[in-house]
């Protein structure tokens, strides 16, 4: 029997653009328009009633926008929403926050049939709503008092500190990141260089930089190739390129070919990393879909570095750090909360085997 039409909910103020992305979803068989919005209160309105597959979802709306309608949805009607946005640099932050939010992904809206890469846009949405329909997300609760965590147990290693601290994600990892920035500019002692990959749309990597920027006192940049890994900088890849590391420890930004699908690459960023930094390194693998990473880890697990794991509860999507830990390659899994404070530690000399 074959499987139902994955039910799509469109929310979208300007009537134009709506009637394309209706048209664009309209001839995939596998989807199906079971409603459109022009607001965001007729999109949470609509997604409590008609229960949607998933939702896309415009920013700059009448009433109520996308950030605030993305909000409403993840407490009231937890359902898969995709931002999809124009690329303006005043849209890019605030679909950054759209994706704090709860929104799973952020894709450049397509432009109309008369673009040469109209195709192209088009294909990746379709595909882009046809993964994210999968995911299985959480209720999102209003902010209220924080549960004190409780106590991480260590894995017992060397005591010296890292040189280096390589994250990487993708579902759900610019929230995660967020958070784990924010609460890293607490610390008393100044991090190690950052470096970061996280999959996500193009166009989107300087605004998810400038974003991440607002959570921490740290420096928040895109990698340039060549320039030296400075402590309490953080490193992000630029739009399509690999992040890495060279042996004399700059940075290294390629344009190789994509890795099992991915550039950026995760398994690119740690097995750099793991070569370079060697036991002086330590890795965290974020919530994502996929198994990009798994490789990498294996490397840095071989070269005597530190992989801690974001856990299952916390994770939007388990993949990622799901097959780290299946694979037995973490040291420790962690909750999102309780990361930052685990490395701050880490960064401390003994921390590893505090």
């Amino acid at each position: 029997m074959k499987n139902e039409p994955l039910r799509i909910l469109v929310a979208e103020d300007s009537p134009t653009a709506r009637r394309l992305l209706v048209e664009i979803l309209r001839t995939d068989p596998a989807l199906t328009v079971v409603g459109e919005a022009r607001d965001g209160v007729e999109a949470v309105e609509l997604c409590q009633r008609l229960r949607p597959s998933l939702v896309t979802m415009d920013i700059q709306m009448p009433r109520m926008d996308g950030l605030d309608a993305t909000r409403r949805i993840m407490t009231e009607a937890p359902t898969p929403v995709v931002v999809v946005s124009t690329l303006v640099e005043r849209d890019i932050h605030t679909s950054m926050a759209a994706l704090r939010a709860g929104a799973l992904a952020v894709l450049q809206k397509p432009v109309g049939p008369e673009s040469p890469d109209f195709e192209a846009e088009s294909r990746r949405l379709r595909d882009t709503l046809k993964a994210m329909a999968q995911v299985k997300v959480v209720r999102r609760w209003p902010e209220r008092t924080a549960v004190p965590p409780s106590p991480v147990e260590t894995a017992p290693t060397t005591a010296r500190p890292p040189s280096v601290l390589a994250m990487a994600a993708s579902t759900g990892g610019p929230a995660a990141m967020y958070r784990i920035l924010t609460d890293l500019q607490g610390g008393k002692d100044v991090p190690p260089p950052i470096l970061l990959v996280q999959h996500i749309a193009l166009g989107f990597g300087s605004g998810l930089a400038t974003w991440l920027g607002t959570a921490t006192s740290l420096r928040v940049k895109v990698a340039e190739d060549g320039e030296p890994l400075i402590a309490g900088t953080v490193y992000l890849a630029p739009d399509d390129k690999h992040l890495g590391v060279t042996a004399d420890h700059r940075a290294q930004v390629s344009g190789a070919a994509p890795i099992q699908g991915f550039r950026p690459s995760a398994n690119w960023l740690f097995r750099s990393v793991a070569s370079a930094y060697g036991r002086a390194s330590l890795s965290v693998v974020l919530t994502g879909m996929g198994q990009d990473g798994l490789d990498g880890i294996r490397d840095v697990h071989q070269a005597g570095g530190h992989v801690l794991a974001q856990d299952e509860a916390t994770s939007v999507v388990y993949g990622m750090p799901g097959v780290v830990v299946g694979a037995n390659l973490a040291h420790e899994v962690l909750p999102l909360g309780q990361i930052a404070r685990r490395l701050q530690a880490l960064f401390q000399p003994g921390g590893r085997g505090t």
